[in-house]
């Protein structure tokens, strides 16, 4: 995509919604655009339309991606002196909660404020979240408006203004209809993000499937821990390590950070960081990975669940007909019900916990102790690497309506 790349109309989908092609990635995936852009392309209309007393129906909008945008404008209302319109996401195929949700921005001319001569306001409405933690890159108190779409915003307005020759300052209140409700489906309550969505974006443009955006996230959410005084914190793939940590474990999540399949880019943001400690708590069907050098557990990366099983199980002495059985498992249920009905199950756990010891300092370096617990839901605790006890206690201290007691063992 190049600076001479525009959004245009290609039919519509199967609600009957308007799609505009923007551009593919190289295995045919659309692209979107953010909230960020709707946000700065619905304020540039609303401003058209109060300072020229027109009614628009389309606005263009220029991406710091440098795509072109040609959006339509919907809702529109005018109040004294205000006029309110709204533009609606589209995120091509991310699979992203904000897809058709309309982001809307009212105008108001507020004269010579004190202060604000030629200035741009921006203020967060109803369905748009209010930061409550330091951290992020607004401060506390103030509305979750990311500084490029803050930018984009006050760019599109300051030039609609220079072509009316207006030289007020404007208030641009931006509010998401159903973004309160939209919003406990993402990351945004355990970032301290209350009360809506964010108003996101540093291209303007949705690139679909985007690991990058994932992996940003998990950084986020430690690095908000990290400016709130803790050093140390838990760390799990999933929401079975989630349910783990507060039903077994009896800790509050706040201090455990999601990092799905990506361990290793999350074992590097931690020391990037700062931390001092990560506890990493997982299902043996991800962690299990681990023992074989893996950093990536999806399945789509690599699967060397039953290799690592039957290789360890040979270690404490299986036979070839146990190795086999292994081998043919399709999960590791079922692996570690064969090797607990051949009483292998702790030595195996013993030596594949060693394993994944030497694998995650290997890849932690100095500076940042980081410890492992891995279980089933059938067995409980599987094993613990040596310090993981010693560095749970630590992680309670922080934790301070935590049961004392360490993770039991169940094997």
């Amino acid at each position: 995509m190049g600076k001479e790349a525009a959004v245009t109309h290609n039919g519509a989908d199967s609600a009957g919604r308007k799609i505009y092609e923007i551009g593919r990635t190289r295995s045919g995936l659309r692209f979107g655009y953010t909230t960020g852009s709707c946000a700065a392309a619905a304020a540039k209309a609303a401003a058209q339309m109060l300072f020229s007393g027109e009614e628009i129906r389309q606005v263009r909008l220029m991406t710091p991606k440098g795509v072109e945008l040609y959006l339509d404008v919907e809702d529109i209302s005018r109040g004294p002196g205000s006029v309110r319109c709204g533009v609606r996401k589209y995120s091509g195929d991310d699979p992203d909660v904000t897809d058709g949700l309309l982001v809307c921005a009212e105008v108001e001319s507020a004269g010579q404020s004190a202060g604000e001569e030629n200035g741009i306001r921006i203020i967060g409405g109803a369905g748009v979240g209010r930061v409550t933690r330091p951290g992020l890159e607004q401060a506390a108190g103030e509305a979750a408006v990311n500084k490029v779409p803050r930018r984009m915003i006050r760019e599109a307005v300051r030039e609609v203004c220079e072509k009316y020759g207006y030289t007020g300052s404007v208030h641009v209140t931006l509010s998401i209809p159903g973004g309160e409700e939209t919003a406990k489906k993402t990351f945004n309550p355990r970032l301290g993000i209350q009360g809506g969505l964010s108003i996101l974006g540093t291209t303007g443009i949705v690139e679909p499937m985007s690991e990058k955006a994932l992996t940003d996230t998990i950084y986020l959410e430690m690095k908000v821990l990290r400016e709130n005084g803790h050093r140390y914190c838990c760390v799990t793939p999933g929401n079975y390590g989630s349910d783990f940590i507060k039903n077994e474990m009896g800790m509050d999540l706040s201090l455990a950070v999601k990092c799905s399949n990506y361990i290793g880019e999350t074992i590097q943001d931690a020391s990037l960081l700062g931390m001092k400690g990560i506890l990493l708590i997982g299902h043996v069907g991800k962690l299990i990975k681990l023992a074989a050098g893996v950093m990536n557990t999806h399945s789509r990366q690599a699967d060397c669940r039953m290799e690592v099983l039957a290789a360890h199980g040979a270690m404490a002495g299986a036979d070839r007909g146990t190795v086999t059985r292994i081998m043919g498992c399709i999960n590791t249920t079922e692996a570690i019900g064969i090797l607990k009905e051949k009483k292998l199950l702790e030595p195996v756990m013993e030596t594949v916990m060693e394993r994944i010891d030497g694998v995650l300092r290997r890849r932690s370096g100095e500076g940042l102790s980081i410890e492992a617990v891995m279980f089933s839901t059938e067995e409980g605790v599987l094993g613990k690497t040596k310090g993981a006890d010693a560095l749970l206690e630590q992680i309670r201290r922080e934790d301070p309506e935590a049961r004392c007691e360490t993770v039991k063992d169940t094997v």
